[in-house]
């Protein structure tokens, strides 16, 4: 009798989390999966047309293969270049230097403004007539340097790649908690053995926080693969389709009223998701004990 309640308890306790899950997660995504293979304006009931969403999705205009590449080129560049900038100034807060609360303070900034304004401030800033970057290029001695960051190509590419690559401050959050957490013993014991500083952090720091790394990785390429202001925000997926990434086909579809269209692409972003998910647990072994 005392087990049976013990479940019903454990049932109760559960029933509002499944009930979420399924109404916010699964029964979304099951309708994005299923209306991909279909005809769908969002008017009238969807009729199934097979496969013609993915079709028109890979061979128009060689669209697809455009944005693929950039979120490619972007996901690489996150998973390097972003999450070890973010990795490096949690090693550096940790040490606990002179001023580093505000070095903290100031790198956390970021989070309190929302990615459109953040768009918006990164289109000001790279104006060509009254943008700091190019007023400080023009200042030292390039008059006649002009260039419009976000309908130039390629640098409408690397400007938009500019708006998120430092802005790692939950990188470094997720690295800063484990370090953290890391035993003092552990390193004390290290110190008597004769390791040097940078074989502490080498041999100790690095593989401990691992996980969190591997996790940045996760968040830092699924914000590529879905990200939308900072692209449709300044260049529009422009000049030409240089900048044009799947979340721009997504609204496309969307504002046409192709809602079958806008879901196939949503599948495909979601099933880079799961990919990048089953990569990096792979990789970083995010499943095994790390003490």
């Amino acid at each position: 009798m005392k087990i049976k309640w013990l479940n019903v308890w454990i049932a109760a306790f559960l029933a509002p989390t499944v009930l979420v899950l399924a109404l916010f997660y699964i029964v979304p995504i099951g309708t994005v999966l299923v209306t991909g293979f279909m005809e769908w304006d969002g008017l009238r009931a969807p009729q199934f047309n097979g496969l013609d969403n993915y079709i028109h999705l890979i061979t128009y205009d060689n669209t697809f293969f455009i944005a693929l590449r950039n979120i490619l080129l972007w996901s690489l560049m996150a998973a390097t270049l972003h999450v070890g900038f973010g990795t490096l100034v949690a090693f550096v807060l940790y040490k606990k230097h002179i001023g580093w609360r505000f070095v903290r303070g100031v790198f956390m900034v970021p989070m309190v403004i929302s990615a459109a304004a953040w768009a918006i401030i990164y289109k000001l800033f790279f104006n060509d007539e009254i943008g700091i970057l190019n007023h400080m290029i023009r200042s030292i001695g390039f008059s006649d340097f002009h260039v419009n960051w976000f309908f130039d190509s390629p640098a409408s590419f690397f400007a938009i790649t500019l708006t998120w690559l430092f802005y790692a401050v939950y990188v470094t959050l997720i690295v800063y908690n484990d370090l953290m957490a890391i035993p003092k013993e552990v390193h004390e014991a290290a110190l008597l053995d004769g390791a040097s500083e940078w074989g502490m952090i080498r041999h100790i720091n690095l593989p401990l926080v691992k996980k969190a790394i591997g996790t940045g990785i996760i968040l830092s390429v699924t914000a590529r693969i879905a990200g939308f202001e900072e692209v449709a925000l300044t260049s529009r997926g422009g000049p030409g389709n240089d900048t044009y990434n799947i979340t721009l086909m997504l609204y496309d579809g969307i504002v046409n009223y192709n809602y079958g269209y806008a879901n196939a692409a949503a599948t495909i972003m979601i099933l880079l998701g799961i990919l990048v998910l089953l990569l990096i647990n792979r990789v970083f072994k995010m499943n095994e004990s790390t003490y």
